[in-house]
């Protein structure tokens, strides 16, 4: 079954506590009481030393394993009860805040909330007065999350408008939404039922997005490995050869690619790797006069094309 954000939350605060409680617990029977597989809980053990009770990034939890045991070893130094200075008061009331007015948040999540930030006023007293002062907004992309959040905690479908930048379209779909993930952007993977097979979303290209009463019912699939990144090009891919001037370095940077060959100009003579070298057309007309499609031929007079056809029509609504 998917997690979500949320309870990924809840369940690594239990964690804590449950670890602080049992020093040296086995990795399964700690798996085992939380109802997740061992190597969910080493994810888990690898977020935590990143968790401590300051903002400022120090008195970190030290919590490792061997593989077969977990070990806490400064459940001392992180047990005084937490005192917030004014600046860390006055970020977490306002992120509070900001978070409780999120569509798509669950009710009983909203509610909880809500009562958590009226405690922290009354424990905050004057440091937190300059909250009150401040606001943050969320962007399309902070809606759309929550959505995606609640769909997958309900099991429910969605119904998404989503932009298409290879096809340059807007599509309709409906999608069994599976779980949340951030690679550079925050991304949605899920069943399209348009498809009828696994995709990805990413969720600042989603124009409208509703939830539905159908059950979400995606196919029991195995997860991909994000480790390498979201790209992940096979051997058997086409190649693509592209020629960048100085100004188009950062698509090194951007795209996965098997060599980067520096040429006299400054640029580079790039090779890489693509299930569907037709959505690069795009890169070279972003590109412009910084770059070119070299190889193969008919790809790179695909991209001239496009780009007479887009100079045309520029032309034609002056």
């Amino acid at each position: 079954m998917a997690t979500n954000a949320i309870d990924q939350t809840r369940r690594m605060l239990s964690l804590v506590t449950y670890l602080r409680e049992r020093p040296g617990a086995h990795v399964q029977d700690v798996a085992r009481a939380f109802g997740i597989t061992e190597d969910e809980l080493i994810s888990d053990l690898d977020v935590l030393p990143m968790c401590g009770t300051s903002f400022r990034g120090g008195d970190l939890l030290d919590i490792d394993t061997d593989g077969d045991r977990i070990w806490w070893h400064n459940p001392d130094d992180v047990a005084e009860p937490l005192r917030l200075a004014a600046d860390e008061a006055t970020a977490l009331l306002v992120a509070a805040r900001a978070v409780a007015t999120l569509p798509g948040l669950r009710e009983s999540d909203r509610d909880a909330l809500v009562r958590a930030t009226a405690k922290l006023e009354t424990a905050a007293g004057e440091s937190g007065a300059a909250s009150s002062r401040l606001s943050v907004t969320f962007e399309a992309e902070g809606g759309v999350f929550a959505d995606v959040d609640r769909a997958i905690s309900e099991r429910r479908r969605l119904w998404l408008r989503y932009y298409s930048p290879a096809r340059d379209e807007l599509t309709e779909r409906e999608v069994d939404p599976i779980r949340l993930f951030a690679v550079g952007h925050t991304y949605m993977e899920g069943w399209c039922r348009l498809s009828e097979a696994r995709r990805t979303f990413r969720l600042d290209r989603v124009a409208e997005i509703r939830l539905l009463d159908a059950p979400a019912a995606p196919p029991e699939l195995e997860l991909r490995d994000l480790s390498a990144g979201l790209v992940q090009p096979a051997a058997e891919d086409p190649e693509v050869v592209i020629e960048v001037g100085t100004g188009g370095r950062w698509v090194a940077e951007y795209y996965p690619h098997d060599s980067a060959e520096e040429l006299p100009d400054g640029g580079l003579r790039i090779t890489l790797r693509t299930p569907d070298p037709a959505s690069l057309r795009r890169l070279a007309l972003r590109l412009g006069g910084d770059g070119r499609i070299v190889a193969p031929p008919e790809l790179a007079d695909s991209a001239r094309e496009a780009a007479r056809d887009a100079l045309a029509a520029y032309e034609g609504a002056v």
